[in-house]
């Protein structure tokens, strides 16, 4: 089935989505993120990092402050603050993409988009502050609402589901109901089911390989899955509990669960490797664009043939 397309205004970027996926860099000014926590935790490291992102092919900079690694700890909108306005200012004057903050506070999200972010990504889908969805609807930028089963200090928590994709659907139809409300344009709301927030692996597995349940909701759909638990739990050894966020076999499941969330629909991925992914999604786009051109000749044939004996 075709991936639908939309089109999501950033400022002065215009985001064409359908044809082409795109790639959401990840930079973490954080010293506790369960990938690259503390690596890019001062301002010029976390800039760097953001423009070699953006020499390797990402379409959008996700920047955050605080860490939502499972059991992760509380961040005060001070600190938060703090560590991400002087990066995404720095940025705005550097790079020709749109800057995204990742936040679920409202006042970190004013200051960072007027120190120059376009693209509000809520990981609390506008119910931690309520006042996030009028931050939005304010300053009339693209906003991603995620699901995520309790807060990220207990998501991982046993997480149990009745009905998976019925409950992650209905939440997440909530949360887009919650930014038409205060005034967001639907053209402008963004929807990502959660990859490893409050999931199993079977249930992380089950979303990758069928997102077109989540079309109903008439929104282009991101994905995260990089470098996830689920992955390094498949991935390693039996006597292990766990592995390396950095072992290249971590990075090759990553691209594999890539592929497969491009497959099932997904329009931006959010990734930590930009290079890998563009590579992927180079393939994997090329595969999909191919199929939906021969079904479209079948279907204008089809329709011909009907035409022609009526």
């Amino acid at each position: 089935m075709p991936r639908p397309a939309f089109t999501l205004s950033a400022g002065a970027h215009r985001i064409e989505l359908g044809e082409t996926t795109r790639i959401m860099g990840i930079v973490n000014v954080t010293p506790d993120s369960f990938s690259d926590g503390g690596r890019f935790f001062s301002a010029d490291d976390a800039v760097a990092q953001a423009m070699r992102l953006v020499r390797e092919g990402a379409d959008i900079i996700d920047v955050g402050g605080e860490s939502t690694r499972p059991f992760s700890d509380f961040v005060s909108e001070e600190e938060e603050t703090r560590r991400v306005v002087p990066v995404i200012r720095a940025l705005a004057e550097r790079i020709d993409v749109p800057i995204s903050i990742d936040t679920n506070k409202a006042g970190v999200a004013r200051a960072a988009i007027e120190a120059g972010a376009t693209i509000l990504n809520d990981v609390g889908a506008l119910r931690l502050d309520p006042l996030m969805a009028e931050v939005a609807a304010e300053f009339r930028v693209p906003v991603i609402v995620m699901h995520m089963l309790g807060t990220p200090k207990t998501m991982q928590k046993a997480p149990v589901y009745e009905d998976l994709f019925g409950e992650i659907h209905d939440f997440l139809a909530e949360a887009v109901g919650r930014a038409l409300d205060a005034g967001v344009s639907r053209s402008q709301i963004v929807i990502d089911p959660g990859i490893g927030f409050g999931k199993t692996v079977t249930h992380n597995l089950m979303l990758l390989g069928d997102l077109s349940k989540l079309r109903e909701l008439e929104a282009p759909i991101l994905i995260g899955p990089s470098r996830k638990a689920f992955i390094r739990k498949l991935l390693k050894p039996p006597d292990q509990t766990d592995i390396s966020t950095d072992l290249p076999i971590v990075e090759t499941g990553t691209q594999a669960a890539v592929a497969a969330a491009v497959l099932a629909g997904a329009h931006i991925l959010r990734v930590h490797d930009v290079a890998q992914t563009a590579a992927t999604v180079r393939i994997v786009d090329a595969v999909r664009n191919a199929l939906e051109s021969e079904q479209d000749k079948i279907r204008i044939s089809n329709l011909e043939s009907r035409n022609k004996f009526e």
